[in-house]
């Protein structure tokens, strides 16, 4: 079921890309001057959308991003109340996408990241003690305290984990969600390891988790998050009639993407430097100017003047 909705989500990205790369208008509406987006909460949203960000903002573009439930997010694109969505995971939103997609109420823009795991995980000696698969989690219930950890409420793979203890599956029934922040979930994964206590939680990269926490990615339960660890793609969705009414923004949109150890990077200066989201995204670029060369290509500033000059002069290369 996720898979074969999954898989509709990515044929209709493959069409849009077949027909996205006409050539940018020479200027906008100022109806696109402002580039309304969403972020669920979640770290690495934030750090794409601050790297986006800095880009629109050189290119003469202002970005509102508002913090919306995932749920809420794909309400807003379908009734044209923000633009666009950098966090699409498939196949975990697999079955929200595929049904605004069939109706025509969003537009599959790019995939702007690849091959990610997002599973279940434990920390490392947890896994030493045996603790390999979803399947083992069962037989010691009472080291779990039947909880497993995840993030904020309405969150698709927090539906997935719902669905296994609702049904049973893998032994969970009976077992608890416990649902909150991504920062609150994490700091009971520390303290969990700190106190050498067992706990099984949701994990994925791009996330500096895989770099601060030993841990161990959880096989099986590839009903609900799909094969190899949950290997997942991330979608940029914009509503429908974006590209057709902003076109430069549109091809903007459809060239960016982003790499796992970008992401860890931006994050860790958020999460563990306390970074402003903003300034770790910029200094991120300023030391890697080249990323943006294959984003810019075709693409002016919104008045129509050379993108790529423009995003050059504020990132100082």
């Amino acid at each position: 079921m996720i898979r074969t909705a999954a898989a509709t989500c990515l044929a209709a990205l493959a069409v849009a890309l077949g027909s996205a790369l006409a050539p940018a208008g020479a200027a906008e509406p100022e109806s696109c001057a402002t580039v309304r987006m969403s972020d669920p909460g979640w770290t690495d949203i934030t750090s794409t959308n601050a790297l986006l960000g800095t880009v629109l903002s050189a290119l003469g573009y202002e970005q509102d991003v508002e913090t919306l439930s995932v749920p809420i997010t794909y309400e807003s694109l379908k009734n044209d109340e923000i633009d666009a969505f950098l966090g699409s995971w498939q196949p975990a939103h697999a079955s929200m996408l595929k049904a605004v997609l069939e109706a025509n109420e969003v537009e599959v823009l790019n995939k702007n990241l690849s091959g990610i795991r997002f599973t279940l995980a434990v920390p490392a000696h947890v896994a030493a003690a045996g603790v390999k698969s979803v399947d083992d989690l069962a037989a010691h219930a009472d080291k779990f305290e039947k909880k497993i950890y995840g993030i904020d409420p309405g969150a698709a793979a927090n539906l997935n984990i719902l669905k296994m203890i609702e049904q049973g599956s893998h032994g969970l029934g009976g077992w608890e969600l416990v649902e909150s922040s991504e920062q609150a979930m994490l700091a009971q994964v520390d303290r969990a390891v700190r106190r050498d206590e067992w706990v099984v939680f949701l994990g994925w990269e791009p996330h500096p988790m895989n770099l601060k926490l030993d841990m161990t990615y959880l096989s099986g339960a590839e009903e609900v998050f799909g094969p190899n660890f949950g290997a997942s793609d991330v979608l940029t969705l914009g509503r429908t009639g974006l590209a057709a009414e902003c076109p430069n923004l549109g091809r903007l949109l459809r060239q960016v993407t982003f790499t796992v150890d970008m992401e860890n990077e931006i994050m860790a200066a958020i999460l563990d430097q306390g970074a402003d989201p903003e300034d770790a995204a910029a200094a991120w670029l300023k030391a890697h100017p080249q990323t943006v060369e294959p984003w810019l290509a075709g693409v002016t500033t919104r008045d129509g003047g050379d993108g790529f000059q423009a995003v050059r002069s504020v990132l100082g290369s």
